[in-house]
């Protein structure tokens, strides 16, 4: 067994499409703002985009709008610099939190969400 890539399920593919492309600036290998799935590479990752409605319906679920907010997954990038990645960012996302240490984790941290809530990580590692 292989694991290929994560994917993302959404109700709002379009608007979450456009910021991994042009927020996030990640590269396209397949699909478009219209296909309701796409592939997005960066550093060697692939991040999937499915509209969350033909997954439920793919598996036999019933789609339902409406899902409590539980965080069960983060997708988590590391940078070089927390404070600097924070001050280009700020004016394209809502950051939950501003940069902050976390001694114990030995890292610096900031959070955001995308478009359809998943949330995002940015850190970078102390020097102690």
């Amino acid at each position: 067994m292989e694991m290929t890539h994560t994917r993302l399920l959404v109700d709002n593919y379009k608007e979450c499409f456009h910021f991994y492309k042009n927020v996030l600036g990640f590269s396209v290998v397949w699909g478009d703002e219209d296909s309701n799935y796409a592939d997005f590479r960066f550093q060697g990752c692939t991040l999937g985009l499915f509209e969350r409605r033909q997954m439920m319906e793919a598996v036999g679920e019933i789609y339902k709008e409406e899902i409590p907010r539980v965080d069960t997954a983060a997708l988590i990038f590391r940078v070089d610099d927390v404070e600097a990645v924070y001050e280009e960012m700020r004016e394209k996302v809502t950051f939950l939190t501003t940069p902050t240490e976390q001694k114990d984790w030995g890292i610096k941290v900031a959070h955001f969400r995308d478009p359809a809530g998943t949330l995002l990580e940015i850190y970078e590692s102390m020097k102690l």
